[in-house]
């Protein structure tokens, strides 16, 4: 008998399923299972059952039922009664078992005749017959499940076996514990667990909503979960989780694509408020309506969850009036509220709503957030609620709650607004709507005041000067909001309506612009920035001159020979309309400017910018100056200048709520971690903020970029080429030349070791004829070597002696270490083959150059170039040479560069490393066998572990072998074990 049903939609709690499988595996156990109706007890229960091996018929379940009258011991022996597979097998039952025939006498035929007397104490008789079918029983679970509709002699009998349990058993209860009678515990007040029995209590909580996301993206068939099954096979389809018996199949038609899933977790989080229950009877609907193209439309518009809407119906049935007018008036109000403000929207007396309160709190309707502040427990039992309440009995508690509502200050204008559309009455709302949103912009409430004005312009019948008011209040907040497609589209909808003023639909396409050629890293946006200064020269010159100085910043298309003369024209109009504001934009861009160029006259003028200004927009302005100098600060080699600049543009964004400032600082800092050598943990990291920012285009390329840089350094070529491929793809969208470069250098080492030299070549000269025409010679630490030793490699010494020309002659004077490091490496790359001393000493050069920058990755490449030149002249210090590079390598986990070194030392003849370690390793890893086992991991194939560790495949196979036998797992589990074995 399987205990998970064989379905695939079991997902997340893997803390709580490892605790139960724990004390399974420990008899005796005692394990309270408790949560709410709907949870997934049942389903975490089968989980642990199939995860801990336990066979079908060693698990004896009885149930109990929500029957006025339950029959004594019910649940226990209705259990006892599934124990006939494993009781026919056993010899020598004792005398005191044959008590259990009167109550077991489908079991009379293997149980020894009752010898008890008559008059004797019957729960003794029972509890000794049981103790002793346990005893010859062995190791079995006994689950009572709903043990909340247990009757008294039943929980009395369960205490009994929990305080003494028989050495082989092991018992699991589920219960709700909101309905347990008079909110006693489950096995009353004088249950302790005793010493020498493992389990303990185990509280289920709802999904949260990443885990709704993955059991919609299993059961939808748009992704993979975590697999297994959602509850024991003899449970009912009801049980939390998707178990074989809820008749949900894979894939529900072409309205759900992988797209569209993350939107219906999130209605269907929404709409649960993460009762697994509830999320798979909604799948299940719309499985049945799999013609559905709009699943969004399609579950805004359908009933709750009829499970939960019948779960609600039954508490509320059992309420007295004072509670049911209580319950009624939280709902409506919908936020956690105290008994006065209870009171004056269900119009009842004080002692009264303290009355309703107390009956529906011992209910589990009402719950207690806060302190003296009451509230639904889930969101969608107050929906259920309120959409009982009869439409004049709710209109009536709309009214009085906006009436007790006034009466506070501040105002909770955004509350009022919401009851007054509650009423229908539009003007009243529009006008509500609109004071409650200037109200949030000027707390600094973007998450109250985005929602009120989109939902304002949403309105068909809304006046112009209101809607040109609402359009603009709403491009502000977008302005310094991450990005993200869902404003970026409702931005583009307002300058579609033709009914906005031509001067406010240029400030809102301006934002647009700058979401779109910014944030979104799209120089399409460009073309709209371009447009909003048409629209704004005229009325509002100033903010044309800030379109101007954005459009400044485009280095591509050509548009860099322009810069001086937009630059200009932003200068005129601000002479003509001044604008603190603006200037400090046009500030921004010119120090901006000055950092691509690699001027020295820069840090003076960063340390004027204010920071501590009363105007947001000039805090704002600093803190993207603070962090396009930060930025590219790193491309120029100052890269402990831009940690601190960095870090300061963080913490003035967190300050001034500027999000996209401070995610687009947080992902640098992260990139900045890279240059300097702390991989560890770094992709995750970079994960969790992708996860974050879904819609940031520069945690997806920054991510990218990384991924690439280490999957190589692994020899993971494939994923190394697919990640720089991606990040190019970002590049030739974007305005700015860097991020086209830096993927053009990764995608062109790889291209230099699979394909060789031309190949390479090929790669490379979009990228350096687009840094020629941008003339972003301070930037091209990472792609003038590589280019050159491209160039050179094909056969055209020429082209690679003029290229480091005229890099040199580009970036003298120029403030910009990586360049210079990158210009010494080239040469010295120029230099091999023809002058073996210059290219030591520029090795040397770039090698010192870039460890006083602080880039052990790149410091251990000259290394190993330096190595490579001094071979033939100086054995001894080349070895050395290779040697540090080496460690450097193994210490970041650049396993297969590590492994060149150790190629390289062998074929010039430079002896071996000394090693680190001892000679025999037992059955512990080797290091040898670490770096196989870790590309194991990572999911590579036995041919690329070759190819990156330089090793035979004969070599590989017999290293993975070894692996699998110390490990104990199997290939695809390598990853966790490594990971539980430590380093």
């Amino acid at each position: 008998m399987r205990h998970d049903g064989g379905a695939p939609g079991f997902v997340g709690r893997r803390h709580e399923v490892a605790r139960l499988v724990r004390a399974l595996r420990a008899a005796p156990a005692v394990v309270l299972v408790e949560g709410d109706a709907g949870i997934g007890k049942s389903a975490l229960v089968g989980r642990a059952l199939a995860e801990a091996e336990v066979p079908g018929e060693r698990v004896l379940t009885g149930r109990c039922h929500p029957v006025a009258e339950p029959s004594p011991y019910g649940p226990v022996l209705d259990a006892l009664r599934r124990s006939r597979p494993v009781l026919a097998g056993v010899a020598g039952m004792p005398p005191s078992a044959g008590a259990l025939r009167t109550w077991l006498p489908d079991l009379a035929d293997l149980l020894p005749e009752n010898t008890a007397g008559a008059g004797a104490d019957e729960r003794y008789r029972l509890t000794q017959g049981l103790q002793a079918l346990f005893g010859a029983l062995g190791e079995v679970v006994l689950l009572v499940e709903d043990a909340q509709w247990a009757d008294r002699a039943t929980r009395e009998l369960l205490l009994l076996l929990a305080r003494d349990p028989h050495p082989g058993l092991s018992l699991v209860v589920t219960y709700r514990p909101e309905e347990l009678p008079d909110g006693a515990p489950v096995l009353g007040t004088a249950y302790r667990c005793p010493p020498g029995v493992s389990g303990g209590l185990l509280r289920i909580e709802p999904l949260d909503e990443a885990e709704v996301l993955e059991l919609a993206r299993t059961v939808l068939g748009t992704g993979t979960g975590t697999g297994g099954a959602a509850g024991p096979a003899a449970a009912p389809a009801s049980s939390a989780g998707v178990a074989a018996g809820t008749g949900l199949a894979s894939g529900v038609g072409p309205g759900v694509g992988p797209g569209t899933v993350p939107a219906v977790a999130r209605l269907l989080y929404e709409r649960s408020g993460g009762l697994p229950a509830a999320v798979v009877e909604d799948l299940a609907a719309l499985q049945e309506d799999g013609r559905q193209t709009d699943p969004v439309a399609f579950l805004s518009g359908a009933d709750l969850a009829r499970g939960l809407r019948d779960a609600v119906a039954e508490r509320l049935a059992g309420l007295g009036a004072e509670a049911r007018a209580v319950v009624e008036a939280v709902a409506v109000l919908e936020e956690p509220a105290g008994e006065g403000l209870i009171a004056e929207v269900s119009a009842l007396s004080a002692e009264q709503v303290s009355s309703g309160l107390v009956e529906a709190l011992r209910a589990g309707v009402l719950s207690e957030p806060e302190p003296a502040r009451y509230a639904f427990r889930w969101e969608p039992a107050r929906q259920v609620v309120y959409r009982r309440i009869p439409g004049p009995t709710r209109s009536a508690l709309h009214r009085r709650a906006i009436d007790a509502l006034r009466t506070g200050r501040p105002q909770p204008l955004a509350r009022i607004a919401a009851h007054t559309r509650a009423l229908g009455d539009r003007d009243a709302w529009q006008q509500a709507a609109e004071a409650a949103a200037d109200q949030a912009v000027e707390q600094g409430d973007t998450a109250v005041a985005g929602p009120l004005l989109r939902e304002l312009l949403a309105e068909a019948d809304l006046a112009p000067e209101r809607r040109g008011r609402a359009a603009r209040a709403l491009s502000g907040l977008a302005a310094n909001a991450a990005y993200d497609a869902a404003s970026t589209e409702v931005l583009a909808d307002i300058i579609a309506d033709p009914r906005l003023p031509v001067a406010d639909r240029g400030e809102v396409r301006l934002t647009l612009g700058l979401r779109v050629a910014v944030q979104g890293g799209d120089r399409v946006g460009f073309a709209l920035i371009e447009q909003a200064a048409d629209e704004l020269i005229a009325e509002r010159p100033a903010r044309a001159a800030r379109a101007l100085v954005a459009l400044a910043m485009n280095e591509r298309d050509g548009a860099g020979a322009a810069v001086r003369e937009r630059m200009a024209k932003a200068a005129a109009a601000l002479e003509s309309e001044p604008d603190e504001e603006v200037a400090a934009a046009y500030r921004a861009t010119r120090l901006t400017f000055q950092a691509r160029e690699g001027d020295p006259e820069l840090w003076p003028e960063l340390d004027r910018l204010p920071r501590d200004a009363s105007n947001p927009e000039l805090v704002r302005q600093t803190t993207r100056a603070l962090f396009n100098v930060g930025d590219i600060a790193m491309e120029t080699g100052h890269d402990q200048r831009a940690g601190r600049l960095l870090a300061e543009s963080r913490a003035l964004a967190r300050q001034a709520a500027i999000s996209y400032l401070e995610c687009y600082s947080r992902i640098a800092l992260l990139r900045l971690d890279g240059l300097a050598g702390r991989w560890q943990g770094l992709e995750e990291r970079f994960e969790a903020i992708g996860t974050e920012y879904p819609d940031v285009a520069m945690a997806r390329v920054e991510r990218a970029m990384l991924f690439g840089r280490m999957a190589a350094s692994r020899g993971r070529l494939a994923v190394a080429r697919a990640e720089f491929e991606s990040a190019a793809r970002y590049g030739e969208r974007e305005s700015q030349v860097t991020t086209a470069i830096r993927a053009a250098a990764g995608l062109g080492a790889v291209e230099l070791v699979e394909r060789g030299a031309e190949a390479a070549a090929a790669v490379l000269a979009p990228a350096v004829a687009m840094l020629r025409q941008a003339g972003a010679w301070a930037r091209a630490g990472e792609l003038l070597p590589i280019a050159v030793e491209a160039v050179r490699g094909a056969g055209d010494e020429g082209a690679a002696r003029h290229l480091t020309e005229e890099a040199a002659e580009a970036i003298d004077g120029a403030d910009a270490p990586a360049a210079h490091a990158g210009l010494a490496l080239a040469r010295g790359v120029l230099l091999e083959g023809t002058d073996s001393c210059g290219a030591i000493e520029s090795y040397r050069e770039a090698r010192d150059a870039w460890r006083g920058i602080g880039r052990p990755y790149e410091v251990a490449k000259a290394e190993e170039r330096l190595a490579r030149a001094l071979a033939d002249r100086d054995p001894q210090t080349a070895a050395e040479r290779l040697a540090a590079a080496e460690a450097t390598y193994t210490t970041l986990g650049a396993a297969s560069d590590a492994a060149r070194c150790q190629h390289v030392r062998r074929d010039l003849g430079l002896g071996r490393m000394a090693s680190p370690g001892r000679r025999g390793y037992g059955e512990a890893l080797s290091p040898r066998e670490r770096q196989v086992a870790e590309l194991v991991g990572q999911g590579v194939s036995n041919q690329d572990i070759a190819q990156a560790l330089f090793l035979s495949p004969r070599t590989v196979e017999h290293h993975v072998a070894s692996v699998l036998r110390k490990l104990g797992v199997g290939r695809k589990d390598v990853a966790e074990a490594l990971a539980e074995t430590g380093s």
